[in-house]
């Protein structure tokens, strides 16, 4: 990425007040915001043991993989899919100490439902809340807007799942003590600055709200300050920067204009060009020339097929290492993408008349 900028500086000079307005502040301080919170939610280590209680009472695989499909999706929704799978995914590697279970499928699952789950909620993604706030409209409305790409993402997937795990009965060890009190303060903290710091987004105090918690979470929560990646919101920045003056050039402007005139528009050019850049860089690409919600749609469905169409599959890759995930994960994967983009074409299609 930074790489890409030094090209692009040297094509088309520019000074650092010129390439600083290029940057989507508000998205970037809501984005801060939200991965301190979700930080401090999981060090506190009662997600982790609230869905360990939860996987205890399914006594089959097939009912354990529609748990962890459901549990996955709705955590996305709340703390981003980046973070869910930072949680599940250790917690579904620990269920192989106790058991005989397809680890790697259940974790290929568990990212489908994050990309699922998390196209629900203007929090849920990195291209869901950019824009959200480029869009201007409310949380309610976007959220209203894709509720049925949502929900129809977590049905197709639900019906998957009797096709990839049998109804096998498994036991699992239920021991598994209560985090520490003192790892109660950032359960708090984190569950009262979660709507807190939505409504003073909402309010259009974004950059006050994320200092906010930045202070509060200095006293109560150091560490999930100082633990979050920080290097992803330098990313950021570069993407919004070079995209942006990527999208300028003419060539990809004429490119970007003959896609759109392709069955579906702005909904196929994000499906396609997710599987090219991943989601997020192609969000950012196709902001300006489109739409915000069949872009949305697009962009949320590219999510699946190709292992490149979203950050979170690598996540989930990287932190499973199973042999053989890659072709596993396609395997599933492929005809999601395929079942998704025809969904949201019939939805749209349908909405337009």
């Amino acid at each position: 990425m930074s790489g890409i900028w030094v090209v692009l500086c040297w094509l088309k000079p520019q000074s650092l007040w010129e390439m600083a307005d290029r940057v989507h502040w508000t998205t970037l301080a809501v984005l801060t915001g939200l991965m301190v919170l979700s930080r401090a939610l999981e060090l506190s280590g009662y997600l982790a043991f609230w869905g360990r209680r939860l996987l205890a009472r399914l006594p089959g695989e097939r009912r354990l993989a529609v748990g962890l499909v459901m549990f996955s999706g709705l955590l996305s929704a709340v703390v981003t899919n980046d973070v869910a799978l930072f949680i599940v995914v250790p917690l579904t590697l620990s269920l192989a100490g106790v058991a005989t279970l397809p680890i790697g499928r259940l974790i290929v699952f568990e990212a489908l439902a994050v990309n699922a789950g998390s196209s629900l909620s203007p929090i849920g993604n990195p291209q869901n809340l950019y824009l959200w706030q480029r869009s201007g409209v409310s949380f309610g409305e976007f959220l209203l807007a894709m509720l049925p790409l949502g929900v129809g993402l977590m049905v197709l997937l639900l019906l998957l799942v009797p096709l990839a795990f049998p109804k096998a009965f498994i036991r699992l060890e239920t021991v598994m003590n209560l985090p520490s009190e003192r790892l109660q303060k950032p359960l708090w903290a984190a569950l009262i600055g979660y709507p807190l710091f939505l409504f003073a987004v909402e309010m259009g105090w974004a950059a006050q709200a994320m200092a906010g918690v930045l202070l509060v979470m200095l006293v109560v929560a150091r560490r999930a300050v100082f633990s979050i990646d920080w290097l992803l919101l330098v990313v950021f920045v570069l993407m919004f920067i070079n995209l942006s003056m990527i999208g300028e050039l003419s060539v990809v402007q004429e490119a970007i204009g003959t896609m759109k005139q392709w069955p579906g528009g702005d909904t196929s050019v994000g499906v396609l060009l997710s599987q090219l850049l991943s989601n997020v860089p192609a969000t950012l690409l196709l902001a300006q020339q489109s739409e915000w919600q069949p872009l949305a749609w697009g962009v949320s469905v590219g999510g699946f097929g190709l292992v490149m169409g979203s950050m979170a599959n690598l996540i989930a890759l990287r932190l499973a290492r199973q042999p053989g995930m890659l072709m596993e994960f396609h395997r599933w994967s492929i005809p999601m993408l395929v079942l998704g983009w025809l969904f949201a074409a019939v939805w749209l299609s349908a909405l337009a008349r």
